[in-house]
């Protein structure tokens, strides 16, 4: 008699699960958090401690509260945009480079008012400070948008390898024309003057309407993409070319569309840093955002609210990490660790939508053995 023992297969869906497109997100974050638990205990913490003072020490306090928000700032705007994008099948990876551009472009016009100005500018500066990080953060995109468009050229390689031009142009501007003369040879800029800084939401913290900024984004981004015709085509266009094609949709107008609205809110966000919690240039004025915004954008399922919940929970990883830091003397590659695991979560995740697990117990079969053995 042979037994055999069944176990966990998957089983393809007639159709793909709403429930699971919401839920996935949420089993990868638990996943993400079991992994943290095990990374911890392996490296000899105790991994309920750790978890906590990732997790919940952060926010156990107003200032932890208020650099929530600030960091969660640029990754929404960021992945605001790269959802515009994503949803017409427009991959725009080089929003990075695009929150660069924004910070050149504002932070010039920001250093040019205070040499051309006694005042530093006036109420016209920060207007034109977010005119000139959307502008910028347009034009970066723009090269992509071109190259797809008139010579079909991979977006997704364009855009990424313009990450590093860009760069390269802030390294020059910093330790070249826009060095601050008195700032001792280190690669910035001089800081900003008053007018060319975002007021604060809270006193005594770095919290700026900068967040508003954020806010406005996604509601924008909302009527856009749920409740417009515009929105209809890019998702029509996304899901089905051909289709949309036949429909008399422009797939070209799609690129441009999902290409500028990335690279005009990944220029808001490069403006927002240096005028808000930086407030001058420099080599590092980003973290990785327009990269994580990637993560933010899919965990939020391209959704706007969805972005907003995952920027905070984003957001949350940076602070974390400096955290751990801090308390538990572990390496600040900890953040990245933890950002990776979401994504690897997340997608490992997906197969749920359009798959089920089923536990199978195949029936006991029985062998019939020759005369004079035995089975």
């Amino acid at each position: 008699m042979r037994f055999r023992v069944g176990g966990p297969r998957l089983e393809a869906r007639a159709e793909r699960s709403r429930a699971m497109v919401y839920l996935t997100p949420l089993v990868a974050a638990g996943l993400t958090v079991m992994a943290g638990a095990v990374l911890f205990a392996a490296l000899g913490h105790d991994p309920l401690r750790a978890l906590y003072v990732f997790f919940v020490a952060p926010l156990t306090t107003t200032f932890g509260l208020s650099e929530l928000f600030v960091k969660a700032t640029p990754l929404v705007l960021c992945a605001t945009g790269l959802a515009v994008g994503f949803r017409g099948n427009v991959w725009n990876i080089g929003a990075e480079g695009q929150l660069i551009l924004g910070a050149i472009f504002a932070g010039g016009l920001a250093l040019w008012a205070g040499e051309a100005f006694t005042d530093g500018g006036g109420p016209w500066l920060l207007p034109g400070m977010m005119v000139m990080g959307i502008l910028g953060g347009m034009a970066w995109a723009a090269i992509p948008a071109l190259l797809r468009t008139r010579f079909n050229a991979n977006e997704i390689l364009v855009s990424l390898m313009l990450t590093y031009v860009a760069g390269f142009l802030l390294g020059y501007l910093v330790h070249g024309p826009w060095r601050d003369p008195m700032g001792f040879n280190f690669p910035e800029s001089a800081l900003f003057g008053d007018a060319a800084l975002l007021p604060a939401l809270v006193s005594g913290t770095r919290l700026h309407i900068g967040a508003l900024f954020a806010l406005a984004a996604v509601a924008g981004a909302w009527v856009l993409l749920m409740r417009s015709f515009i929105g209809f085509q890019i998702k029509v266009v996304g899901l089905a070319p051909r289709a949309g094609g036949y429909a008399g949709f422009s797939g070209a107008r799609v690129v441009w569309l999902g290409l500028l609205c990335g690279g005009g809110l990944s220029g808001l966000a490069g403006m927002v840093e240096v005028a808000g919690p930086i407030g001058q240039l420099h080599t590092q004025i980003s973290p990785g955002y327009g990269f994580t915004a990637i993560i933010v954008a899919f965990l939020g399922r391209l959704h706007p609210l969805g972005i907003l919940l995952a920027g905070l929970f984003m957001a949350l990883t940076y602070l974390g990490g400096d955290t751990l830091q801090i308390e538990l003397g572990l390496p600040r590659a900890v953040t990245g660790l933890f950002q990776g695991m979401v994504l690897f979560f997340l997608l490992a995740s997906d197969v749920l939508i359009h798959h089920r697990v089923r536990w199978s117990r195949p029936p006991v079969t029985a062998s019939v053995a020759p005369r004079g053995e035995t089975a």
